[in-house]
């Protein structure tokens, strides 16, 4: 192995699912392919995606709905951003939950009260509104305001400043643990739901096949140890040791979770078909102005992904 390490710059999400990535920071994985990882954690999606359009970085671990929304000139940030997005591995199947203060026992008991998400034009605001309409919910029913990504949401509900948001883990299980209600989860009303995927910006990706390559063969190796159940006690120690706020009593649930393929993280980051149609039916549902999206294939470019898995 060469000592010249190249750094990549890699945005992500705050939550349990950067797990693998936690791993393959650990274990050396990243080290072992020549690269030396910056990890940063986004507040919100929107910032995401300006700083991916502006350069900043290399790799985002984001949402399918966020690379088609951009794809689609549909962004929370806007129009004039542009991050690029393009889709080079899956990653979790994500399971999406309501939590809610105490004294909202069901969805329709939102009515008339205020709802934390990332932003109203988000796929995983799509996942609400959908769960809304199941329960009887229409238009102006529920009042939604943007907060920001995961931990910005949980702590505006914690706090009593709105009744309810959408949380992924380990902020499911912390909630249930202060008290507060699940009213719901994605994977109760879908079968497959393309949560979180690894995606580049398709200039630098074009410019870099090698490091995408590298990243890839690191990610899937950071994945591959994680799943494997011999690891797990070292797996929940990685992950508080990144997590703090994970308390010991939620850990188990958490942990569960996310290693389920169904609520968490996909083996070998293979792609969701059916999952990604979900999302792109959603988003032609709720998406304002939006056309009929079918396509999932002019969002992926996986021949980085099946290099690297044809030379395993």
């Amino acid at each position: 192995m060469s000592d010249q390490l190249t750094t990549l710059r890699v945005i992500a999400f705050p939550g349990a699912p950067n797990l693998p990535t936690f791993a393959a920071l650990e274990k050396g994985f990243f080290r072992a392919e020549n690269l030396d990882i910056e990890l940063t954690l986004t507040p919100d999606s929107v910032t995401q995606a300006k700083r991916t359009a502006a350069g900043d970085f290399d790799i985002v671990f984001t949402a399918f709905d966020n690379v088609v929304a951009y794809g689609e000139g549909q962004g929370a940030a806007g129009p004039d951003t542009d991050p690029q997005y393009v889709v080079i591995a899956g990653a979790t199947q994500l399971e999406l939950a309501v939590i809610a203060a105490s004294d909202v026992k069901t969805l329709a008991g939102l009515k008339g009260r205020t709802v934390a998400l990332d932003a109203l034009s988000t796929g995983f605001a799509f996942v609400l509104y959908d769960m809304l309409a199941q329960a009887g919910l229409g238009d102006g029913d529920v009042e939604f305001v943007p907060v920001g990504a995961t931990p910005q949401r949980w702590q505006s509900v914690r706090a009593g400043d709105h009744a309810a948001t959408l949380a992924l883990e380990p902020f499911t299980s912390i909630a249930q643990r202060a008290g507060f209600n699940v009213l719901a989860r994605s994977s109760e009303i879908f079968d497959s739901y393309q949560g979180g995927v690894i995606a580049t910006r398709r200039t630098w990706a074009a410019e870099h096949p090698d490091l995408v390559r590298a990243f890839l063969r690191a990610s899937l190796a950071g994945l591959a140890w994680v799943l494997d159940p011999q690891n797990r006690d070292e797996a929940e120690n990685i992950l508080r040791a990144r997590m703090p706020e994970i308390q010991p009593a939620a850990l188990q649930s958490v942990m569960d979770s996310v290693l389920s393929p169904h609520s968490g993280l996909t083996p070998n980051a293979e792609i969701l078909p059916d999952g990604m149609k979900q999302v792109l039916a959603l988003r032609s549902r709720f998406a304002n102005g939006g056309n009929a999206l079918t396509d999932i294939a002019k969002y992926l470019d996986l021949s980085f992904y099946d290099t690297v898995i044809n030379q395993k």
